[in-house]
Protein backbone atom coordinates (compact mmCIF):
# COMPACT_ATOMS: atom_id res chain seq x y z
CA UNK A 1 0.00 0.00 0.00
CA UNK A 2 1.28 3.35 -0.68
CA UNK A 3 -0.54 5.68 1.37
CA UNK A 4 0.60 9.79 1.37
CA UNK A 5 0.93 11.04 5.22
CA UNK A 6 0.36 14.35 6.01
CA UNK A 7 1.66 16.37 9.39
CA UNK A 8 -0.95 19.52 9.09
CA UNK A 9 -0.83 21.59 11.95
CA UNK A 10 -0.46 22.22 16.05
CA UNK A 11 -0.74 18.24 17.04
CA UNK A 12 -1.01 17.23 13.62
CA UNK A 13 2.11 16.27 13.21
CA UNK A 14 2.49 14.35 16.64
CA UNK A 15 -1.02 12.31 16.24
CA UNK A 16 0.34 11.51 12.60
CA UNK A 17 3.42 10.62 13.93
CA UNK A 18 1.57 8.26 16.54
CA UNK A 19 -0.83 6.40 13.70
CA UNK A 20 1.79 5.87 11.20
CA UNK A 21 3.68 3.70 14.29
CA UNK A 22 0.23 2.29 15.00
CA UNK A 23 -0.25 1.56 11.78
CA UNK A 24 3.18 0.05 11.01
CA UNK A 25 2.96 -2.22 13.92
CA UNK A 26 -0.34 -3.80 12.64
CA UNK A 27 0.02 -4.13 9.15
CA UNK A 28 3.46 -6.14 10.00
CA UNK A 29 1.07 -7.89 12.45
CA UNK A 30 -1.76 -9.18 9.80
CA UNK A 31 1.30 -10.07 7.65
CA UNK A 32 1.24 -7.63 4.93
CA UNK A 33 3.88 -6.07 3.23
CA UNK A 34 5.06 -2.78 4.99
CA UNK A 35 3.29 0.32 3.72
CA UNK A 36 5.18 3.06 1.79
CA UNK A 37 4.47 6.29 2.76
CA UNK A 38 4.10 9.35 0.77
CA UNK A 39 4.74 12.62 2.99
CA UNK A 40 3.31 15.84 1.76
CA UNK A 41 3.61 18.93 3.01
CA UNK A 42 0.39 21.46 3.94
CA UNK A 43 -0.11 24.32 5.91
CA UNK A 44 2.65 26.20 7.61
CA UNK A 45 5.28 23.75 6.79
CA UNK A 46 3.75 24.41 3.28
CA UNK A 47 3.87 27.92 3.44
CA UNK A 48 7.22 28.32 4.67
CA UNK A 49 8.38 25.83 1.80
CA UNK A 50 6.27 26.60 -1.58
CA UNK A 51 4.48 30.51 -0.34
CA UNK A 52 1.03 28.81 -0.46
CA UNK A 53 -0.82 26.24 2.33
CA UNK A 54 -1.80 23.77 0.06
CA UNK A 55 0.78 23.17 -2.72
CA UNK A 56 0.00 21.91 -6.46
CA UNK A 57 3.15 18.99 -5.69
CA UNK A 58 1.06 17.94 -2.85
CA UNK A 59 -2.49 17.17 -4.36
CA UNK A 60 -0.42 15.85 -8.11
CA UNK A 61 1.11 13.32 -5.42
CA UNK A 62 -2.41 12.56 -3.47
CA UNK A 63 -3.93 12.13 -7.46
CA UNK A 64 -1.40 8.96 -7.49
CA UNK A 65 -2.59 7.59 -4.44
CA UNK A 66 -5.57 5.53 -3.18
CA UNK A 67 -5.47 7.14 0.33
CA UNK A 68 -3.89 9.07 2.28
CA UNK A 69 -4.22 10.59 6.17
CA UNK A 70 -4.71 14.04 6.91
CA UNK A 71 -3.27 15.59 10.20
CA UNK A 72 -5.55 18.61 11.45
CA UNK A 73 -4.90 21.97 10.07
CA UNK A 74 -5.22 25.27 12.10
CA UNK A 75 -5.97 27.82 8.79
CA UNK A 76 -7.28 30.19 11.45
CA UNK A 77 -3.70 31.30 11.84
CA UNK A 78 -2.18 31.22 8.98
CA UNK A 79 -1.70 35.15 7.25
CA UNK A 80 -4.90 36.63 6.00
CA UNK A 81 -3.30 36.28 2.31
CA UNK A 82 -3.24 32.16 2.69
CA UNK A 83 -6.63 32.52 3.96
CA UNK A 84 -8.47 32.89 0.76
CA UNK A 85 -10.32 30.34 -0.89
CA UNK A 86 -11.42 26.89 1.01
CA UNK A 87 -9.06 25.60 3.52
CA UNK A 88 -6.55 22.77 2.80
CA UNK A 89 -8.78 19.91 3.58
CA UNK A 90 -12.02 21.31 1.90
CA UNK A 91 -9.90 21.67 -1.40
CA UNK A 92 -8.72 18.49 -1.12
CA UNK A 93 -12.74 17.11 -0.29
CA UNK A 94 -13.51 19.35 -3.32
CA UNK A 95 -10.29 17.96 -5.84
CA UNK A 96 -10.88 14.25 -5.18
CA UNK A 97 -14.79 14.39 -4.91
CA UNK A 98 -14.84 12.97 -1.38
CA UNK A 99 -18.36 12.96 -0.85
CA UNK A 100 -18.94 10.42 1.78
CA UNK A 101 -17.60 11.79 5.35
CA UNK A 102 -18.30 8.40 7.82
CA UNK A 103 -18.69 9.30 11.65
CA UNK A 104 -18.78 6.86 14.16
CA UNK A 105 -19.67 7.65 17.36
CA UNK A 106 -18.75 5.00 20.02
CA UNK A 107 -18.60 4.61 23.49
CA UNK A 108 -15.69 2.79 25.03
CA UNK A 109 -15.55 1.07 27.94
CA UNK A 110 -12.68 3.01 30.32
CA UNK A 111 -14.23 6.73 29.01
CA UNK A 112 -16.97 8.10 30.78
CA UNK A 113 -19.43 8.94 28.32
CA UNK A 114 -22.24 11.10 28.77
CA UNK A 115 -24.77 8.54 27.43
CA UNK A 116 -22.98 5.23 27.80
CA UNK A 117 -23.66 2.50 25.49
CA UNK A 118 -23.68 4.99 22.42
CA UNK A 119 -22.88 3.25 19.02
CA UNK A 120 -23.64 4.85 16.08
CA UNK A 121 -22.32 6.34 12.28
CA UNK A 122 -23.13 9.38 10.79
CA UNK A 123 -23.35 9.59 7.06
CA UNK A 124 -22.69 12.90 5.88
CA UNK A 125 -23.19 14.16 2.50
CA UNK A 126 -19.62 16.01 1.99
CA UNK A 127 -19.80 17.63 -0.96
CA UNK A 128 -22.56 20.24 -1.47
CA UNK A 129 -25.29 21.81 0.87
CA UNK A 130 -24.46 24.74 2.87
CA UNK A 131 -20.68 24.78 2.72
CA UNK A 132 -19.72 27.73 0.67
CA UNK A 133 -16.80 26.30 -0.04
CA UNK A 134 -17.64 23.18 -2.16
CA UNK A 135 -20.75 23.79 -3.56
CA UNK A 136 -19.74 25.63 -6.91
CA UNK A 137 -18.21 24.72 -10.05
CA UNK A 138 -16.67 28.24 -9.66
CA UNK A 139 -16.80 31.05 -7.14
CA UNK A 140 -18.42 30.79 -3.39
CA UNK A 141 -22.04 29.94 -2.42
CA UNK A 142 -21.04 32.71 0.02
CA UNK A 143 -21.52 36.14 -0.80
CA UNK A 144 -22.24 40.20 0.05
CA UNK A 145 -24.24 42.41 -2.51
CA UNK A 146 -23.85 45.15 0.02
CA UNK A 147 -21.91 45.69 3.54
CA UNK A 148 -25.10 45.07 5.08
CA UNK A 149 -26.64 42.11 3.44
CA UNK A 150 -24.92 38.72 3.33
CA UNK A 151 -26.28 35.62 0.97
CA UNK A 152 -25.63 31.69 1.03
CA UNK A 153 -26.82 29.04 -1.59
CA UNK A 154 -27.70 25.75 -0.70
CA UNK A 155 -27.33 23.55 -2.98
CA UNK A 156 -29.04 19.89 -2.75
CA UNK A 157 -29.31 17.39 -5.64
CA UNK A 158 -30.58 14.31 -6.14
CA UNK A 159 -27.06 12.55 -7.78
CA UNK A 160 -25.36 13.83 -4.81
CA UNK A 161 -28.49 12.57 -2.34
CA UNK A 162 -28.55 9.16 -4.60
CA UNK A 163 -24.59 8.09 -3.54
CA UNK A 164 -25.10 9.82 0.06
CA UNK A 165 -27.89 7.07 0.50
CA UNK A 166 -26.35 4.38 -1.19
CA UNK A 167 -23.44 4.47 1.00
CA UNK A 168 -25.82 5.05 4.15
CA UNK A 169 -27.94 1.67 3.18
CA UNK A 170 -24.70 -0.51 2.26
CA UNK A 171 -23.10 0.33 5.64
CA UNK A 172 -26.11 0.10 8.00
CA UNK A 173 -26.26 -3.55 5.72
CA UNK A 174 -22.87 -4.50 7.75
CA UNK A 175 -23.97 -3.59 11.20
CA UNK A 176 -28.24 -2.59 12.70
CA UNK A 177 -29.68 -2.48 9.49
CA UNK A 178 -31.38 0.42 10.35
CA UNK A 179 -31.26 3.99 8.65
CA UNK A 180 -32.50 7.25 9.93
CA UNK A 181 -32.68 10.50 7.15
CA UNK A 182 -32.43 13.35 9.17
CA UNK A 183 -33.22 16.64 7.29
CA UNK A 184 -35.46 20.04 7.96
CA UNK A 185 -38.17 19.57 5.22
CA UNK A 186 -40.93 21.41 7.25
CA UNK A 187 -39.10 24.52 6.68
CA UNK A 188 -37.18 23.54 3.62
CA UNK A 189 -39.43 21.32 1.64
CA UNK A 190 -37.89 21.74 -2.05
CA UNK A 191 -34.21 21.22 -1.13
CA UNK A 192 -34.82 19.04 2.09
CA UNK A 193 -37.69 17.32 0.81
CA UNK A 194 -35.57 16.59 -2.24
CA UNK A 195 -32.83 15.06 0.27
CA UNK A 196 -35.86 13.10 2.16
CA UNK A 197 -37.29 11.81 -0.81
CA UNK A 198 -34.60 10.45 -2.73
CA UNK A 199 -32.90 8.94 0.27
CA UNK A 200 -36.29 6.99 0.77
CA UNK A 201 -36.03 5.89 -2.99
CA UNK A 202 -32.85 4.49 -2.85
CA UNK A 203 -33.57 2.53 0.48
CA UNK A 204 -36.13 1.23 -1.08
CA UNK A 205 -33.49 -0.71 -2.99
CA UNK A 206 -32.26 -2.59 0.12
CA UNK A 207 -34.64 -5.36 1.26
CA UNK A 208 -32.79 -5.99 4.87
CA UNK A 209 -32.53 -2.18 5.56
CA UNK A 210 -35.28 -0.71 7.65
CA UNK A 211 -35.65 3.35 7.23
CA UNK A 212 -37.36 6.03 8.93
CA UNK A 213 -36.84 9.96 9.03
CA UNK A 214 -36.33 12.68 11.69
CA UNK A 215 -36.21 16.59 11.50
CA UNK A 216 -32.67 17.68 12.63
CA UNK A 217 -33.91 18.94 15.56
CA UNK A 218 -35.28 16.32 16.96
CA UNK A 219 -32.88 13.99 16.23
CA UNK A 220 -30.37 16.50 18.34
CA UNK A 221 -32.78 15.82 20.86
CA UNK A 222 -33.11 11.72 20.47
CA UNK A 223 -29.47 11.79 20.51
CA UNK A 224 -29.12 13.07 23.82
CA UNK A 225 -31.89 11.49 25.30
CA UNK A 226 -31.19 8.14 23.65
CA UNK A 227 -28.51 7.57 21.05
CA UNK A 228 -29.37 3.61 21.43
CA UNK A 229 -32.07 4.25 19.36
CA UNK A 230 -29.60 5.41 16.53
CA UNK A 231 -27.58 2.77 14.08
CA UNK A 232 -26.68 4.84 10.79
CA UNK A 233 -27.85 8.50 9.97
CA UNK A 234 -27.72 9.89 7.00
CA UNK A 235 -27.72 13.83 7.02
CA UNK A 236 -26.63 16.93 4.46
CA UNK A 237 -23.36 18.60 4.95
CA UNK A 238 -24.06 21.32 7.99
CA UNK A 239 -26.60 18.56 9.80
CA UNK A 240 -24.03 16.04 9.29
CA UNK A 241 -21.15 18.46 10.47
CA UNK A 242 -23.21 19.64 13.80
CA UNK A 243 -24.55 16.28 14.77
CA UNK A 244 -21.33 14.19 14.70
CA UNK A 245 -19.66 16.48 17.08
CA UNK A 246 -22.65 16.43 19.43
CA UNK A 247 -22.53 12.62 19.29
CA UNK A 248 -18.91 12.86 19.66
CA UNK A 249 -19.02 14.38 23.10
CA UNK A 250 -21.69 12.44 24.25
CA UNK A 251 -19.62 8.84 23.30
CA UNK A 252 -16.99 10.43 25.81
CA UNK A 253 -14.97 13.04 23.67
CA UNK A 254 -14.10 14.44 20.00
CA UNK A 255 -10.27 12.80 20.84
CA UNK A 256 -12.27 9.77 19.93
CA UNK A 257 -14.41 10.67 16.98
CA UNK A 258 -12.96 9.16 13.76
CA UNK A 259 -13.76 9.72 10.41
CA UNK A 260 -13.48 9.01 6.72
CA UNK A 261 -13.93 11.26 3.69
CA UNK A 262 -14.13 8.81 0.81
CA UNK A 263 -15.58 8.64 -2.69
CA UNK A 264 -15.81 5.43 -4.88
CA UNK A 265 -12.20 5.15 -5.04
CA UNK A 266 -10.17 7.27 -2.86
CA UNK A 267 -10.15 8.17 0.78
CA UNK A 268 -8.79 10.41 2.95
CA UNK A 269 -8.66 9.41 7.09
CA UNK A 270 -9.17 12.70 8.77
CA UNK A 271 -10.03 12.88 13.10
CA UNK A 272 -12.93 14.93 13.56
CA UNK A 273 -11.04 17.33 16.28
CA UNK A 274 -9.11 20.65 15.11
CA UNK A 275 -5.34 21.31 15.50
CA UNK A 276 -5.33 22.39 19.09
CA UNK A 277 -1.81 24.74 18.72
CA UNK A 278 -2.30 25.05 22.49
CA UNK A 279 -0.65 21.46 22.97
CA UNK A 280 1.45 21.57 19.98
CA UNK A 281 4.83 19.78 20.71
CA UNK A 282 3.73 19.23 24.42
CA UNK A 283 3.31 15.74 23.92
CA UNK A 284 -0.09 15.49 25.81
CA UNK A 285 -2.21 15.16 22.46
CA UNK A 286 -5.25 12.66 22.32
CA UNK A 287 -3.90 10.22 18.76
CA UNK A 288 -6.80 8.10 19.37
CA UNK A 289 -9.34 9.46 16.88
CA UNK A 290 -6.66 9.57 13.69
CA UNK A 291 -5.83 6.07 14.88
CA UNK A 292 -8.98 5.19 15.13
CA UNK A 293 -9.77 7.20 11.79
CA UNK A 294 -6.79 5.35 9.94
CA UNK A 295 -8.23 2.04 10.83
CA UNK A 296 -11.29 3.33 9.14
CA UNK A 297 -9.16 3.97 6.05
CA UNK A 298 -7.33 0.56 6.13
CA UNK A 299 -11.15 -1.07 6.39
CA UNK A 300 -11.92 0.36 2.96
CA UNK A 301 -8.88 -0.28 1.11
CA UNK A 302 -9.33 -3.72 1.76
CA UNK A 303 -12.93 -3.42 0.60
CA UNK A 304 -12.25 -1.56 -2.62
CA UNK A 305 -9.53 -4.26 -3.17
CA UNK A 306 -11.14 -7.89 -2.22
CA UNK A 307 -8.04 -7.81 0.44
CA UNK A 308 -9.04 -9.52 3.79
CA UNK A 309 -5.37 -8.58 5.15
CA UNK A 310 -6.44 -4.62 5.65
CA UNK A 311 -9.51 -4.99 7.48
CA UNK A 312 -7.38 -7.72 9.78
CA UNK A 313 -5.16 -4.69 10.01
CA UNK A 314 -7.49 -2.54 10.82
CA UNK A 315 -9.39 -5.00 13.48
CA UNK A 316 -5.84 -4.87 15.33
CA UNK A 317 -5.79 -1.51 15.66
CA UNK A 318 -9.53 -1.14 16.40
CA UNK A 319 -9.40 -3.72 19.47
CA UNK A 320 -5.98 -2.31 20.72
CA UNK A 321 -6.93 0.82 20.60
CA UNK A 322 -10.57 -0.11 22.71
CA UNK A 323 -8.54 -2.37 25.19
CA UNK A 324 -6.23 0.78 25.98
CA UNK A 325 -8.90 2.78 27.00
CA UNK A 326 -10.32 -0.24 28.93
CA UNK A 327 -7.17 -0.86 31.01
CA UNK A 328 -7.19 3.18 31.78
CA UNK A 329 -4.63 4.20 29.62
CA UNK A 330 -5.63 7.65 28.64
CA UNK A 331 -4.40 10.94 27.59
CA UNK A 332 -5.35 14.39 29.64
CA UNK A 333 -9.01 15.19 27.55
CA UNK A 334 -10.26 11.72 29.18
CA UNK A 335 -8.86 12.63 32.63
CA UNK A 336 -5.40 10.11 32.45
CA UNK A 337 -2.18 10.90 32.59
CA UNK A 338 -0.40 9.37 29.47
CA UNK A 339 0.84 11.45 27.00
CA UNK A 340 0.50 11.08 23.52
CA UNK A 341 3.98 8.66 23.07
CA UNK A 342 2.75 6.38 26.41
CA UNK A 343 -0.82 5.63 24.66
CA UNK A 344 0.93 5.14 21.25
CA UNK A 345 3.71 2.85 23.04
CA UNK A 346 0.35 0.79 24.79
CA UNK A 347 -1.61 0.62 21.60
CA UNK A 348 1.30 -0.99 19.94
CA UNK A 349 1.68 -3.59 22.20
CA UNK A 350 -1.91 -4.43 22.57
CA UNK A 351 -1.67 -4.62 18.14
CA UNK A 352 1.19 -6.57 18.26
CA UNK A 353 -0.45 -9.05 21.00
CA UNK A 354 -3.78 -9.68 19.45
Amino acid sequence: MRLGLIEGDGIGPEVVRATRAVVDEAVAAAGLTAVDWVPLPIGHAAIAEFGVPLPDSTLDALAGLDGWILGPHDNASYAPEHRVGAPPGGAIRKRFDLYANIRPARAFPGVRATTPGTDLVIVRENSEGFYADRNMAAGSGEFRPTPDLALSVGVVSRAACERIAHQACRLAATRGKRVTIVHKANVLPLTMGLFRDVCYEVARRYSTVTVDDEHVDAAAAHLVRAPGDYDVLVTENLFGDILSDLAGELSGSLGLAASLNCSDTRAMAQAVHGAAPALAGRNRANPAALQLSAAMLLRWLGARTGDSGPAHAADRIERAVAATLEAGVATADLGGLASTSEFTEQVCARVRRW
